[in-house]
């Protein structure tokens, strides 16, 4: 039963208790005297319950709170009520951990919830056999204190975690791990690590792959092109019909030589290191470029116009920039319409530089636009074809920016143009 119990029917029981006290002292002629020991009495009644109260709560083992009637009953029924409320949610909260924690524990990955200070508040098991954490041992310790690699320290520093970090797992030397961060509940981060060793191994395999037969093509395809050019040079050796027939093959020739050599380039750029990165003065090479695209422009007669900024370099890879640079020039030269308009900048905008290369040719589809950087994917195979292309020149495009940190910005309408643009981030750029 409920207790319903305003100030005012307090006061009325009060008052009707001390009435009577009243009317009986009165009656034995004693009226002080029964006042006295009736506020006395109520007095110890109260403080009786209160003591059972106190005993209950702090030195009692008992679930159920004491018995007893009246006003004081309908507080311990009370508080066993909440009580027994309490209990309910907590069991139901616990079996919720729980099941969050068989979750947890289920992931093939390692989880760790730090704090907003990177200490760690709890770890599932895979973590021990990933990275080495055990918990609740290394709770409180701060992450980077346990994971020393240099690579995770240079991470958590610039805590730019929209890209995972690898590194080399400190309980298996042979084991690449690659770890992010993520916002979790209030004011803490959950760190997941995955084992990527065999997509790292499938990586390897493959780069290695493509670098070994494009290295074994190249032998079989000079051999091919010297006795094709041999018999095309020979005077009268052939009929029309035979001599058609070798310049077809000597352009295919061509063309998978190519394709060839621009696999090597991919080779090259995937197993560069930051160490090749030097100085590099971007107004020179951008003048090379410009008389390497002045030779492919005689066939089409564009109008190419530079803005170059003389004072601006980077550091990076020569040949990649050089690669990358070249792509972009080549591609605006053969995808534009003859006597097209092409534009090429070199500038500073900020605290980076930007390279780009704008024309006037038929656009790109909005919906080839996010696949372009894929290898051999092209916009349209048959005029790739005819024009010599191989799909590969903005996948290495893609590879030189990622290794140098920069970004390709591609902005381009159906039917009105493009313009590519690198970004070098400030900490590439040099001014003088």
């Amino acid at each position: 039963m409920p207790l319903e119990l305003s100030i005012r029917q307090l006061v009325i029981r009060l008052v009707i208790f001390f009435a009577i006290s009243a009317i009986v002292g009165l009656w034995i002629g004693q009226l002080y005297f029964v006042l006295l020991a009736s506020a006395v009495s109520l007095l110890a009644y109260q403080y009786y319950f209160r003591v059972k109260l106190i005993q209950w709560i702090w030195n009692s083992k008992a679930i159920s709170p004491p018995h007893a009637e009246g006003t004081w009953g309908r507080i311990f029924d009370g508080l066993d009520k909440n009580i027994k409320n309490y209990r309910t949610k907590q069991k139901s909260l616990t079996k919720r951990i729980g099941y969050y924690r068989d979750g947890a524990e289920a992931l093939p990955d390692a989880a760790i919830v730090l704090g907003h200070d990177l200490t760690i508040q709890w770890s599932n098991k895979k973590a021990g056999r990933l990275l080495g954490i055990q918990w609740p041992g290394d709770s409180g310790q701060r992450i980077d204190n346990l994971l020393r690699a240099p690579e995770f320290s240079d991470y958590v520093i610039a805590a730019n975690y929209s890209e995972p970090c690898v590194l080399v797992s400190p309980v298996n030397a042979d084991m690449q791990l690659e770890i992010r961060f993520m916002d979790y509940g209030k004011d803490q981060v959950l760190l997941l690590a995955r084992d990527i060793s065999r997509i790292h191994r499938l990586e390897e395999m493959r780069r290695d792959f493509v670098a070994n037969v494009s290295h074994e093509l190249k032998t079989p395809l000079t051999v091919v092109r010297g006795y094709v050019e041999m018999v095309q040079s020979t005077e009268h050796a052939l009929d029309p019909h035979w001599q058609q027939a070798f310049n077809v093959i000597e352009s295919q020739v061509s063309r998978m030589d190519r394709l060839v050599e621009q696999l090597l380039i991919l080779s090259r750029i995937e197993a560069a290191t930051e160490d090749d990165m030097l100085p590099i003065n971007m107004p020179e090479m951008i003048a090379n470029l410009i008389t390497d695209a002045n030779w492919l422009n005689q066939d089409k007669n564009h109008n190419i116009t530079v803005t170059c900024l003389q004072t601006l370099g980077i550091v990076g890879i020569d040949s990649e920039i050089k690669s990358a640079c070249s792509n972009l020039i080549s591609n605006a030269i053969a995808y534009t319409p003859a006597n097209g308009e092409i534009s090429i900048t070199w500038q500073k905008k900020g605290n980076k530089a930007i390279f780009s290369v704008k024309d006037n040719g038929p656009g790109i589809r909005p919906e080839d636009i996010n696949r372009l950087t894929e290898r051999f994917y092209r916009v349209d195979k048959s005029r790739s074809r005819n024009t010599g292309g191989s799909g590969l020149g903005l996948a290495i495009v893609k590879h030189v920016l990622q290794h140098h940190g920069a970004e390709l910005i591609i902005n381009s309408k159906w039917q009105q143009g493009s313009e590519f643009s690198i970004i070098f981030e400030e900490s590439k750029v040099i001014s003088s």
